[in-house]
Formats: C-alpha cells, structure tokens, sequence
C-alpha cells in the first residue's frame, strides 16, 4: 500500500534520512560476487579540502554513472579517499601552532608529524561529510588515504622499482622554488597574475674593449649570476660577435661570459640580445644546455629564502640581500657605473625604466612569487614512462571523452619534461633513500690512518635506496666492504638526518668500522602516490580479489585541468606497474563558471558555495543543474535560476505522484509493462520504451546532458503534462471499471519507470516517491531493477495520441500569438482528414474538445473570410477568425513588432560579421549578442507565422 505523501516537498530531511539509511544498510556496495564488475575512483581530494563547485560537478557526473550501472545489475564499486595533500596540509598544522604562539622548528620530525595525524583524525574529514551531502554513493566501508599503511607501501614500492630500473635518478635542474615554503613546486601549484613592473635596458661592454651590447630585462638582480648572452643565428648584426668568440664582460661581478648563437633570441624584440641565467630562468636554462653549460656548472646566487649568496664575483654588499632589494640595488648600482640605458616615454622624457604589465607565476599556497631555482631534486623519466599511454590512445585502448582534447594530450606527452617529484616537506611519503660517502680512489692522494693510501675526503653523494632499512644496511655494507675490504667495515648505522658535510676514511678506522647513511629527509610529491589511485586503493602490490575483478577500472571522470597531473601520470604508472591501462575511457568535464562566464576565484569574489544552493534548493536540484548542462567538456555558466528551476521540476514530479495516489495508482507489480488496450496507455508504454533507449545511448556515448534532458522532457511534458492529462477522464466515470483498473497499472508501471531512469540524477526525491508508493522496504529504488518495458505498442494508437498532442499544442501556441484566451473554445475545418485524424474525430473527439478547445471540428472546406491555419501531423485544421479577433489591429501590431526584431537582429548580425568585435570584444559580451541575435531571428520567424495566419 502507498503512504500519502505530505503536501509540499521539502528536500532537507528526506536527503539526511535516505542517505543515513542506504550509508547504514551497505547499500553503495549490495553483495553481487557474480555480477560484471564496474568500478570508478574518485579524484581523491585534498584531506584539507571543504566542497566546491568543480567538485560538485566532478562527483555528480561520476554518481549519475555508478547509480546508473548498479541499476543495470553490475558489482559496482566507487572508490572514496582523500589526498594527503602535503604543501596544504603541512600548511594548515603550521598556522594552528602560530595561532599559538608556536611554530614547526619547535619540534622533531617525527612530533610534528604527529600533530599533523592529530589534526588529520579531527579535522579531515570536512569534504567527506560534504559529498554525502551531494548524495555521492561512494563505498564508505573501504575509504582510503594516501597516507594509510598498505597505501604508503604501495607508494614506496613504486619509488624502489622506478629507481631499480633506471626510470627514477637524482639530477640538478631548475624547479618552481617556493621561498616562503622553501620547497620546490609543481606547476599545478604555480597560478600566474598580472603584476605592474619595469622593463630595464643594460649596456654590457665587450670585454676586449672594442664595444658594447645591449640587453633588456625584467628582473635586474639576476645579472649577477648571468652565464651568456644570446643572439639569433641569424641575425646579421651580431654575427661577427659570434665568430670571433667574443666575450661580454659583466659590469658588476667582472666576469666574462661568451656571446652564443641561439634561436632563442627574438631579433625583433629590443636590441636583440637577451641575457642569459641558466641558473634562474626556465628557458635560459634550456640555452645553457645547448651552449655546452653544464648543469652544475650553472651559477645559483639565491638561498632557499631568495637572498643573494656568492657566486662568482658577486660584491659584498649584495651579499644576504633580499631578491627584491638586491633588484634595487643592481639597477643603483648600473646607473651608477653609467650602463643604465634611459626610458624614453611618448613626450621624450627619459625613465630608468619602461612600465609594464608582466605576467609573473607565484605559489597558490605560499602566496609569494616564485623563483627558477637549480637545485639537486629526485625526478621520473617521464618521457619513457609516456610512451606506452601515448600508444594506448593513439590504438584507441584508451578512449578521451571528447575527442577533441587527444591533441593536447599527444602534444604534452610527446614533449614531456621530467618530473620533479621530491619536495622539501615534513608531511608526505618519506623518499627511500639513504646517503652514505661516494668513496672513490685518488691515485696520488694520501690519508693518515690504518686504511691506507688513496682515499678521498668527500661529500655524502652515494644513494642507497630499498624498501627496508635492514635492504639498506645489507646493500651497503656489501658496497664499503668491496672497496675497503671484508675485514674494516662492522657496521652500517642509519641516522634520520641531518646529513653530515663530509666522511673521512680516517674516521671510519677510528669508529671501529662503522659507516653511517642519513635519510633523504624530502618527501615526495602527492601527485606521485595519487597516480596508483586506481590499483593501489585495491591493494597492490599484493594481488587480491578486488583487483582481479575491479582492474583495470571501468571509467575515470576528471576534470580536463587535471589531465597531466593526474590523469596521464595514472596511465604512465599503471602500464608499468601493471602491465594494463588503469581504465579503458576517460571522461574530461569542464570548469563551472560564474554567470558572466568569466573563472570563479575568490579574489574576484565570484565563487558559488554548493552547499549554500543545496540548503536553498536541495541536492537533487544542484544535482541536475549539473548534469543537463554538462555537454561533453564545455565549461558550465552557473545559473542559479535553472538551479532553481529543477526544484521545481522535482516538485513538479511530487505533485504528480500525489494525484496518481488520490487516484489509486500505487507501485508496479511487474518489471515488464502490464497489458494495455485504450490508446492513452499504449501511448505511454511507448513512450517509456523510447525513453529508455535514447537514456541508453545517451549515457553510452557519456551524454549526460542528453541523458538528463531526455529524462526531464518525459517526466515533465509526456507524463504529468500529458498522460495525467488524458486519463482523467477515465477517473470521471465508474472507478471500478476495467478501463479504471488498467489505467492505474500502467500509470503506476510508468511512474516507478520515471523513478528508477530519474534515480541516477535525483537520487533523494525518486526514493522518497518510490517508498511511498508501497511498501517496498526489502526492494530500495537505488538497488532496483533497469526498465524493461517488453512491450509491443499498437502504432495506430500512438499516431492518435501524438496527433491530439500534436493539435493541442498547435492550437495554443496560435491562441496565444493572437492573444485569444486560452480557455476560449473555437470552430475548427478540417478539408480532407488522414486517416489518423479521422480516427481521433470519430473514436476521440471529446478528448480534442477538452485539450485543445476546439469544438466541433467539421470535416469540410472552412468558410471563406480571415482564419489561422494550424498544423497536426500532415493535416492542415482551419480556424475561422471572424469575431474573434480585431484582424486589422492584430495584424497592425504584428507588424510593429516585426519590423522591430527585424531592425535588432539585423544590427546584432552586423555586428558579429565584423572580425574586430568578435576577436576583441569580450567573450561575454560576444555570447551575448550571439544570444540576442538568434533570440529576434526566432522572434521574427514567430511573428512572420502569425501574420500568415491571420491571412
């Protein structure tokens, strides 16, 4: 039996009781060992992370597809975990302590991290709360974190095989170095903003004397650790320079550097010549290289603070300085010495400098600008671990939801950099990797002591990197007992930091024979564990029951900015690691945008709270919004008003099964569609079959627009606008009829199929109904059965059906054209009826009379005199207009209008067919007239269509 159904909808408690109820009775992951496996995981967001709208889409796609597949029948599992998230995390812990007066360096390693797991068990779980709210149904029982014991493992497991294979190596190259953090960074963590700044010209004399060279720069203070100046190949005016080998002398430090050919240089962009700091620009370090430069050979002049340090000449004075300070005081100093070149502005006054507007990377975490820095870090080789992703995609293993973006993913693998993945934190996967001396033999060299002669005094270089300490003790002690000799090593000792400046063979006899190794104390980067997200949340390495029926995943949902961070290093690591591509398709989304399609960011203060729209409008609604404008990729314009409108559509849906219950209509008994004879119920069996498979196809081809808005228009327009419509009168007449007895089985086999197709998108509102429409506490809507209609439909009732529709909604959108209320009932011709329209004026007249107020429809010529023509399949109805309207003041504000949206459609289309707005003008204000333009094209059409009707 059903249970009433309270007057109005109001989402808050019905989400926080069913989502407590399908969380408490394990219904995310209902016992199917023998069903087909489908599985997703969830891009794990940072532990320190609270809900935002890019989440909201991202999680809402990945529902509508794992509630979708657990209809269908299969074992579905969607993995849930969050990321440690090291920079943020570390971040978050060290303001509490300064919140008290306190502060890391208080503490050991080790303590700090243990606040760190003290703040992570109190305070980590913020996002996870929030995506039970947006109704995610996640697998709860196994949530994972980065940091967990099998994970780290995993982690450390993938570090160890890299290295033994030579795909992981310890080299000095530049990073994105974050001064305030003192870490290196990764490009994801870099956001770049416009910055007012100067454009600075230096003379540098040549250093035979003969001349100078001009250079333009926009960071002054890096002139100190210069190591070239370069100029094109082919530019004809310094081609001499390049041929003679001649030399710049630098005015500050006095140093010499050569004058190198270098596509590099722009020969239109100032002088030409551009100055060259491998130690401090990404692009100058790629020049480095190619003029022979050695990487540790590069000069670095900034501390891990970003303060002047001696490197070649640099004076005293610049010594300790601040980057920025020291910029100041180099460009004193260049005037100084008369090799600043003056700034002439438009009015031909001179300025040391020429503003600009310069586009400068700082740390998103930080908040400080960041610095190109050379420094000796872990990287991947990321080139060779590309290369069987690249392949995957190319062979179609792999398929990229939209196509489009295939090009730029073969455009960053096929010229990848390695990744850097050590950084400079406490929080995060310890990299496994202990230091010992690179003793090597100096032919002429001697030390005093029992060893020996021949062994150098140098600097803890030699890496021992294993999953064990006791694999690190062995593999050492075997090495240092291969060059000193079986009988001098005892002992190998492992210290956690910090690393010693130097060993001595000497110390090593007067230790008794004991070597000690320091820990790399870096971690590393979380992009590094978070790439076996797919597998290690399975349990590998060990080879369990979850990863032989759940890997390769089914499917992994991301938004497109993650692509290279997350997504392609998934790839890379899961065809090494397991020989298999992690899933078979990736799904790229878009950005949510603000309404005037520009990026939501806090600074601008244009960011949308989800769970503020979820308080006013509810999950469900939220929930839609996202998934019937998410069109394969393309960036969403958040729209509060269509939020608002898919309220509204779940109001609609309850209001429509409070009239199937005061009408008796109850759950369904039957999966296949019950028999049906009068045409309205054939009609809507149909219509359900129909359904079901665009829904399917849709949701095949990732279409979770066209999934939602096939949904949408059957629930909203077919059934509670149209069916409830023509079954009322079956309501009317004897309650107990056999007619009466059909309608409500197939109305209320219709309706569970709305509630079981709808389910995926509107998880909360389509339980709620499918509970109350009877007792079905043992059978939930979330684990139910897919529509399978099974139905053969009468084709001739369907026409009849669609004709009616096709009539009525003729008729009014003409009424209202001509402004004719609605309600009034008009004469209608019809010359030469098809058969179908026949039909339904012999069989179902009364059904036109009531929905499309046409009374009585003649089968015959329509008298002569002024009438509007309206269309219903291929029959033409005649409606007489005499009296009913004032033809020739219609007809003159028709035109009115006409000749109005013909003016503004004209004006917009002129003005998108001039390339200069549609290049310069604003994105925003371009879609606008675009909007505006086809909204008068339409608004023309309609008008030119009423005009003709009126004759």
């Amino acid at each position: 039996m059903s249970s009433e159904l309270p007057t109005t909808f109001e989402p808050r408690e019905i989400e926080a009781r069913w989502y407590q109820h399908w969380e408490e009775n394990g219904l995310f992951r209902p016992h199917r060992p023998e069903a087909e496996a489908f599985t997703i995981v969830n891009p794990p967001p940072n532990v320190t992370g609270s809900l935002h709208i890019g989440h909201a889409l991202d999680n809402t796609l990945q529902d509508i597809a794992i509630r979708y597949e657990r209809l269908r029948g299969k074992d579905a599992l969607w993995v849930v975990g969050t990321d440690h998230a090291g920079i943020a995390t570390q971040m978050v812990v060290e303001r509490r302590l300064e919140e008290n007066q306190d502060k890391r360096t208080n503490y050991s390693r080790e303590d700090f991290v243990g606040k760190v797991w003290e703040w992570k068990e109190e305070s980590g779980g913020t996002i996870t709360r929030q995506l039970r709210r947006l109704g995610c149904s996640m697998d709860w029982s196994r949530e994972q974190f980065t940091m967990d014991e099998h994970f780290s493992k995993a982690v450390l497991e993938t570090f160890v095989r890299l290295y033994e294979d030579g795909l992981i190596y310890r080299d000095k190259r530049l990073v994105n170095w974050d001064p305030k953090l003192k870490t290196a960074i990764s490009d994801l963590e870099v956001e770049t903003r416009d910055v007012k700044g100067s454009f600075w010209t230096f003379d540098y004399p040549l250093a035979d004397g003969s001349g100078s060279i001009r250079v333009s720069t926009t960071r002054p203070e890096t002139m100190l650790a210069d190591m070239a100046v370069a100029v094109h190949p082919e530019d004809e005016r310094y081609r001499d320079l390049v041929a003679r080998g001649a030399k710049v002398k630098l005015p500050i430090t006095g140093r010499e550097i050569p004058i190198v050919a270098d596509e590099h240089a722009d020969p239109e962009l100032g002088s030409g010549a551009v100055k060259i700091t491998p130690g401090h620009d990404f692009n100058d370090f790629e020049v480095g290289k190619r003029a022979g430069i050695a990487a540790g050979d590069m000069l670095n002049m900034f501390d891990a603070e970003a303060r002047v340090v001696q490197c070649g000449g640099v004076p005293d004075e610049l010594i300790g300085l601040e980057r920025f300070a020291a910029r100041r005081r180099v460009v004193e100093m260049m005037k100084e010495a008369g090799r600043l070149v003056p700034h002439l502005d438009k009015d031909g006054e001179e300025h040391d400098a020429e503003p600009r507007t310069i586009p400068t990377p700082f740390g998103d975490r930080g908040g400080v600008e960041i610095e190109p820095w050379l420094t000796d870090q872990w990287y991947v080789n990321a080139a060779e671990l590309a290369k069987a992703p690249i392949e995957a995609v190319r062979s179609g293993d792999i398929e990229i939801v939209p196509k489009s973006w295939e090009k730029t993913f073969f455009n960053w693998m096929e010229n990848i950099q390695p990744w850097c993945v050590s950084r400079q934190l406490w929080w995060g996967h310890r990299i496994p990797a202990w230091y010992g001396p690179a003793v090597v033999r100096d032919g002429g060299g001697l030390l005093s002591g029992s060893l020996g002669e021949g062994f150098q005094k140098i600097t803890f270089e030699k890496a021992f990197v294993a999953l064990s300490e006791d694999e690190v003790r062995e593999a050492a002690f075997k090495h240092y007992s291969d060059i000193f000799g079986p009988d001098v090593v005892k002992k190998i000792e492992l210290r956690s930091s910090p690393r010693e400046d130097a060993f001595d063979a000497e110390l090593l006899d007067q230790n008794g024979g004991v070597i000690t190794l320091y820990r790399d104390e870096d971690v590393l980067d979380t992009w590094f564990s978070s790439a076996l997200w797919p597998f290690a949340t399975l349990g590998w390495p060990e080879n369990t029951d979850l990863i032989a029926k759940h890997y390769p995943n089914s499917l992994l949902v991301s938004g497109f900015d993650i692509l290279f961070f997350w997504d392609a290093r998934m790839m890379m690591m899961g065809r090494y690691l397991t020989g298999e591509n992690p899933w078979p398709r990736l799904y790229l989304h878009g950005l949510v945008r603000a309404p005037d399609g520009q990026k939501m960011s806090k600074s601008k203060g244009n960011v949308v709270d989800p769970l503020g729209l979820i308080d006013r409008y509810g999950a469900d609604a939220l929930r839609f919004f996202m998934a019937a404008m998410e069109s394969q990729g393309r960036d969403i314009k958040m729209d509060e008003n269509r939020v608002e409108g898919y309220r509204n559509f779940a109001t609609k849906l309850w209001n429509a099964t409070r009239f199937c219950q005061s009408h008796g209509i109850g759950a369904s008994t039957t999966i296949a569609a019950p028999p049906a004879r009068l045409a309205a119920n054939q009609w809507i069996i149909g219509e359900v079959a129909q359904t079901v498979e665009a829904l399917e196809a849709a949701m095949a081809d990732l279409r979770f627009d066209a999934a939602a808005n096939t949904i949408y228009h059957f629930a909203w327009d077919r059934f509670c606008d149209w069916y409830l419509e023509l079954i009322k009168p079956v309501f009317a007449g004897d309650a107990d009829s056999p007619a009466a007895a059909e309608t409500r089985a197939v109305a209320g086999w219709a309706l569970d199929q709305i509630l079981v197709m709808l389910h995926p998108f509107m998880p909360f509102v389509t339980e709620e109904l499918w509970s109350k429409q009877g007792d079905r506490a043992d059978h939930p809507l979330m684990t139910a059965k897919w529509p399978e209609p099974q139905a053969q439909v009468d084709a001739d009732a369907v026409a009849a059906i669609d004709w009616v529709i096709a009539l009525t909604t003729a008729t009014r959108a003409a009424k209202n054209e001509l402004g004719i209320a609605p309600g009034a009932k008009l004469e209608a011709f019809i010359a030469a009826p098809s058969p179908v329209a026949k039909g339904v004026l012999e069989r179902a007249s009364a059904a036109v009379e009531r929905l499309a107020r046409l009374t009585p429809v003649h089968v015959g010529e329509a008298p002569s005199g002024p009438a509007m023509q309206i269309a219903a399949g291929e029959d033409a109805v005649i409606v007489p207009l005499e009296g009913i309207v004032d033809i020739g003041a219609e007809k003159a504000r028709l035109e009115k209008a006409l000749v109005a949206s013909r003016k503004e459609a004209g004006s917009l289309q002129g003005r998108l067919g001039n390339p200069k707005f549609v290049e310069k003008a604003k994105p925003e204000a371009v879609e606008k007239a675009r909007a505006d333009h086809a909204h008068h094209a339409a608004e023309v059409e309609r008008l030119e269509a009423a005009l003709a009707r009126l004759g």
